[in-house]
């Protein structure tokens, strides 16, 4: 394929300099110096038609897919027109929920669409509901139009058109590379070549002048790729009364968990016959892979040699090719789907945690700017905050959810409405306790504790390193409504300084990490301690609940993370050693010496949706792990990358079987990975 590009570009070369092209010719060049593929680029036209839509460029997006369909769809059998019709609905749907979305032009843009195509959709089923959206105030809390405006839906479109463009150009032969052959076989190879004209379509031209014995070659691809739409439209529209959380488990696992002996329904058989094919063809590896060669005249079926090309389309839409950390295997828990960075923040970040509902993301750097931030359907930043005092600690508030909690280094904790953009109320906490190290929210969302510790003994705000003997602290529980303070926890067996707090599902169950190491179980309903032990030699820095809340994990200064059994007080479960980049404290060096050192604030692990799959940080980038009941307690499974500096703290919001991990970096850099969930 290689050979066969080059000497396509200069093909391409000569006849731009023929017409006196030549700033086209420079602009060529250029980017033929800047690819590195060497190859078709499926993730670029991916790229182009997201561009069109992000511009509501409807022209523009019509005009690039009647050209794919002029010259790559048309030359597919029958059987796939169907397949192409469903992929080119959900393109014009994600174009239309994309003016949605985008409030500044939401009326005029969708209604407009209507009216440009009108006469094209007016005649088809799947649009009839449609006309009606311009003329719904919120659709996308309408259970008819709702999944089309989440992330997993457009994450999961985009991805089944990637790999269906990726299979249709491994297929079919667009450019035929000539391999060096003896002198004997070259009268034979020329006439093979004329037989297979008609295959070169993308570097014939558009000339009416084709000899009279030349036809159309109709290209026959692999059998599952007939139901490749299902990756779209097709399953969300199998029925409305099901939840989201159903609709999107049959996107992955619905062949895999059919009992043999229900009555067999055509749609659950073509896609269980789906679901065997593409296990076939994951599990043959490369190596074993023959390199077939096709009788003159016929056209080379796709075969075992499309595993490699699903394999890297698959496991990332946005990198061009596999994602970093390795490729796709059988035992992949997830599929990376893309990753994006947010890049408004000009120093390190101290926080960044999504919303309860995933629609928000807040972060916070050392500098004190606060920034609220959409990533759905674009990144687009809703709010900036200013702080004059320092600010250690942030929180979402449950409910509502668009409210904020920052705790300042002055003792003082404001509640922000990200909506309306203004500070409803500040808290003065304690004047003696000033630095407010951790926040959390009672899921019932009618108070919230907070964890105020003293100056450190040189007198700043937040030092680092952290000084050996901890200084004293308090928790504190706060109502949201009456914002006044209902009481104080009794810390033994003396005041100390509370890193972290995390709540159990309920709110009755509340978990504090502290400066001297020890972790304290709080039962919520009488208001007191109900078990603490020595968890840590050092500080705690980061503690969570496990998925089934029966224990409790926990990441210390010894860099050590645990699994403790809340029934058995101080039992551990698992110990596993993690490297110094994953625990802090956190170094970012420079150039002239020059050395910045961070401690942990913000959390430094976060589960997935089945608490099957831990997040940490790493030096270039979250790392993912599943928890195993032996040892060693964890096993790498994926490395998102994408960081040039030490990630310092992770979140990870799950929805279903797409994920969105986040993980924050040393130099203001935020990514933001999209994870689809392989289910067995």
């Amino acid at each position: 394929m290689g050979s066969a590009v080059e000497r396509t570009d200069e093909h391409v070369r000569e006849y731009l300099m023929y017409r006196g092209f030549t700033s086209t010719m420079k602009h060529l060049d250029t980017e033929i110096k800047a690819d590195k593929e060497k190859g078709f680029r499926v993730d670029k036209i991916i790229d182009q038609l997201q561009q069109f839509v992000l511009n509501f460029d409807l022209f523009g997006l019509k005009e690039y897919w009647l050209y794919l369909d002029r010259r790559l769809f048309c030359r597919l059998e029958d059987v796939y027109r169907s397949t192409v019709n469903k992929l080119r609905t959900s393109l014009y749907r994600y174009y239309v929920i994309n003016t949605i979305q985008v409030t500044s032009c939401r009326a005029r843009k969708t209604q407009e669409f209507f009216q440009k195509q009108a006469l094209e959709l007016q005649s088809q089923v799947e649009w009839r509901d449609w006309f009606i959206l311009p003329f719904i105030p919120t659709p996308e809390q309408n259970p008819a139009f709702s999944p089309y405006f989440s992330r997993q839906w457009s994450d999961t479109f985009l991805v089944s058109l990637h790999n269906f463009l990726s299979v249709l150009f491994q297929c079919m032969h667009i450019l035929w590379s000539h391999k060096t052959q003896p002198s004997s076989n070259r009268i034979q190879t020329g006439n093979y070549i004329l037989r297979r004209r008609s295959t070169l379509f993308v570097l014939q031209t558009e000339s009416r002048d084709q000899r009279e014995g030349d036809v159309m070659v109709h290209h026959k691809l692999p059998v599952y790729v007939q139901n490749m739409d299902r990756l779209g439209d097709t399953e969300l529209q199998a029925s409305t009364s099901e939840p989201a959380s159903s609709q999107s488990q049959q996107l992955t696992n619905q062949s895999t968990n059919q009992p043999t002996n229900q009555p067999s329904h055509p749609r659950h058989k073509r896609i269980q016959e789906h679901e065997k094919e593409r296990k076939e063809l994951f599990s043959k590896p490369p190596s074993q892979t023959p390199e077939k060669k096709g009788d003159a005249g016929e056209v080379e079926p796709l075969g075992e040699a499309s595993s490699d090309s699903l394999d890297s389309c698959s496991n990332s839409r946005s990198c061009g090719g596999a994602a970093e950390g390795g490729g796709l295997s059988v035992e992949q828990p997830f599929i990376k789907l893309s990753q994006e960075e947010y890049g408004e923040h000009h120093s390190s970040i101290m926080h960044c945690r999504v919303d309860c509902s995933g629609r928000r993301v807040a972060s916070l750097d050392v500098d004190g700017v606060i920034k609220v931030w959409s990533f759905n359907p674009i990144m687009q930043t809703k709010a900036t905050i200013m702080s004059k005092s320092p600010l250690l600690s942030l929180e979402w508030a449950t409910k509502p959810d668009r409210l904020l909690l920052l705790g300042s280094g002055v003792g003082t904790v404001r509640l922000y409405d990200t909506d309306a953009k203004k500070n409803l109320y500040e808290m003065n906490i304690d004047e003696t306790h000033p630095r407010i190290l951790s926040l959390a929210c009672s899921p019932s969302g009618s108070s919230f504790v907070c964890s105020a510790a003293a100056l450190s003994r040189s007198g700043s705000v937040d030092s680092a390193p952290r000084l050996p003997i901890p200084v004293s602290g308090q928790l504190l529980l706060w109502d949201t409504k009456t914002v006044k303070q209902q009481l104080q926890f009794s810390l033994e067996p003396e005041p100390v300084a509370i890193n972290c707090t995390a709540f159990n599902h309920n709110g009755n169950l509340l978990v504090t990490g502290a400066a001297d190491g020890v972790i304290r179980l709080f039962d919520m309903q009488r208001y007191e301690s109900a078990m603490s032990w020595r968890a840590h030699d050092g500080e705690v820095y980061s503690v969570e609940f496990s998925y089934d809340e029966n224990t409790v994990f926990s990441i210390g200064e010894d860099g050590k993370f645990i699994q403790w059994n809340i029934h058995r007080c101080g039992v551990k479960q698992s110990d596993q050693v993690l490297p110094q980049d994953a625990t802090g404290p956190f170094i970012l060096s420079g150039y002239s010496g020059y050395k910045q050192v961070q401690v942990p604030r913000g959390r430094l692990f976060a589960f997935d949706s089945e608490g099957q799959h831990v997040l940490t940080c790493s030096s270039t980038g979250g790392l993912i792990y599943r928890l195993t009941n032996g040892e060693p307690a964890l096993e790498s499974v994926l490395s998102l990358g994408g960081h040039k500096a030490p990630v310092v703290t992770v979140d990870w919001c799950s929805a279903v079987d797409c994920g969105t991990c986040l993980t924050a970096s040393m130099d203001g850099k935020i990514k933001l990975s999209t994870l689809l969930a392989q289910k067995s």
